[in-house]
């Protein structure tokens, strides 16, 4: 068994595509759009869709809203030097929601996408 993706819904499928492969270096893998049930799908990940998780944008083209609730936790991204992939994400146009930050060994900090979803950077360990 493998985790193979995990979704969210966005409210601008634009400005989301925009932000996770401008800003966070995602790539877009494959985009459907479904007009039946009028919604689009958008696969993103840093590898290959078969080897590694995905993340799932639905955008449903009849909805500008959705309450984040309080049940969501955040995306966690393993990066190289997390001070270094902040001012990147700064540079690009990110929000950073938490400064880096040494929490027990490793050090950590969250990005907001464009619709208040958390990113958690963690560095990788050696």
């Amino acid at each position: 068994m493998r985790i193979l993706h995990t979704m969210i819904r966005v409210t601008d499928l634009e400005r989301s595509l925009a932000f996770y492969v401008d800003v966070m270096g995602m790539h877009l893998q494959r985009q459907m759009d479904f007009e039946a049930g009028r919604f689009t799908l958008a696969f993103l990940g840093y590898g290959e869709d078969e080897r590694e998780a995905t993340l799932e944008l639905t955008h449903n083209w009849d909805v500008g809203h959705y309450d984040l609730g309080n049940g969501y936790g955040h995306l966690a991204i393993e990066v190289d030097n997390v001070a270094e992939a902040v001012e990147g994400i700064r540079k690009r146009g990110g929000t950073i929601a938490r400064e880096p930050a040494m929490m027990g060994r490793t050090t950590l900090a969250f990005v907001a996408d464009p619709d208040g979803y958390q990113i958690e950077l963690i560095g990788r360990r050696a």
